[in-house]
C-alpha cells in the first residue's frame, strides 16, 4: 500500500465535493442554476463538484445557502477544514524549529490507550536513546530548518517517552532489520541504542518486532506510520506529514501493520537479532 498526500488528500476532497453535489441534486438545481445563485461562472460547480478546484469556506456558504440547506454549511465547512490539515508540508511544520513541531504531537501522545508504529528506516521515536535522537534531529535541521533549536526539540521528545512507561496503555513497534545496521549517530551512538532496545523490549506492555532480511515476506516494505487507538495513523512523507482520520483508510494502516506483523520475529529471536547487529557494529 503506497499512500501518498495526492490520494489520500484528493479522496476526502471527493468526499467533500460529492456531498455538495448531492445538496444541489436534493435542491433540484442544475449547475448553471447553482452558479447563477451563488454569482460564479458556470464551470465553478463542475469544478468543485469534480474536486478539481477545492471550495473556500465562504463557497461552502454561499452553496448551501442557494441550497436551502445553510442548516449544514458549518458541518461541511468543518469536513473542508479537515481535509486542508490532513497534509502540512515539513517547512511549514517546522518553519519556527523542531522543538514547536515536536510539540505539536505531544497532546496526541498523552491521550493514547494503544498505540502502533511501523519504521522502515529508523528506530522510532518513542525507543529512540537521547544520542540517537539529537543525531536524528541534527541532520533533520541541517537538511531543512533554519532556526536551531535542536537541543530543546531532543528534550521535548525525552519528556513524551515518559508514557512508554505507563503500564494502561500498550505499544508495539514493527522495525526492518536494516535499522539495526543503519549506525545512525556513529558507532558509539548505535550501540547504546541497540543496547535500549534490548531493555525495551523486555517491557510488559511493549512488543518489538523485528522483519528480518530474507524473509520470504507476505507484505512488501511500506513507508513508515503510526496508528493511534483506531482513531489515526500518520505518515511521515518526504515532503510532509499525512494525517489520516478516515475510518476507512486508518483501517487499510491497521490492516497492513497486522500483515508486516506476520513477518517478524519477537523475543528472543528479536534480542538475538539486535545482538547480532551489535556484533557487527563492533
Amino acid at each position: 500500500m503506497r499512500t501518498s498526500r495526492s490520494s489520500s488528500v484528493q479522496q476526502a476532497r471527493k468526499l467533500l465535493a460529492d456531498r455538495l453535489r448531492e445538496l444541489r441534486r436534493l435542491a433540484e438545481l442544475t449547475g448553471p442554476v447553482l452558479a447563477l445563485r451563488c454569482g460564479w461562472h458556470k464551470s465553478k460547480v463542475s469544478r468543485i463538484e469534480n474536486a478539481i478546484t477545492a471550495p473556500s469556506e465562504q463557497d461552502i456558504r454561499d452553496w448551501c445557502r442557494a441550497c436551502d440547506a445553510g442548516e449544514q454549511a458549518e458541518d461541511l465547512v468543518a469536513s473542508l477544514r479537515s481535509v486542508e490539515g490532513m497534509f502540512v508540508e515539513w517547512r511549514r511544520m517546522e518553519r519556527s524549529g523542531l522543538k514547536r513541531a515536536q510539540e505539536a504531537v505531544l497532546p496526541l501522545f498523552e491521550r493514547i490507550e494503544r498505540f502502533r508504529a511501523y519504521s522502515p528506516g529508523i528506530v522510532p521515536g518513542l525507543l529512540q536513546t537521547r544520542d540517537y535522537t539529537t543525531a536524528i534531529l541534527r541532520a533533520t535541521q541541517k537538511r531543512r530548518v533554519q532556526v536551531d533549536d535542536v537541543e530543546a526539540a531532543v528534550q521535548v521528545r525525552m519528556n513524551r517517552q515518559r508514557i512508554i512507561h505507563d503500564s494502561h496503555r500498550t505499544f508495539a513497534f514493527l522495525i526492518e532489520e536494516a535499522v539495526l545496521l543503519s549506525g545512525i549517530g556513529g558507532l558509539e551512538v548505535a550501540a547504546g541504542q541497540l543496547g535500549h532496545l534490548i531493555d525495551i523490549a523486555s517491557r510488559a506492555n511493549t512488543s518489538l518486532g523485528i522483519i528480518p532480511f530474507n524473509t520470504a515476506r507476505t507484505s512488501m516494505q511500506v513507508e513508515g506510520f503510526w496508528i493511534f487507538d483506531n482513531a489515526q495513523a500518520n505518515v511521515e512523507l518526504v515532503s510532509g506529514y499525512l494525517t489520516i482520520t478516515q475510518p476507512s483508510e486508518v483501517a487499510m494502516y491497521a490492516n497492513r501493520y497486522r500483515d508486516l506483523s506476520s513477518d517478524a520475529v519477537y523475543g528472543k529471536a528479536a534480542r538475538a537479532l539486535i545482538t547480532k547487529a551489535m556484533n557487527a557494529l563492533a
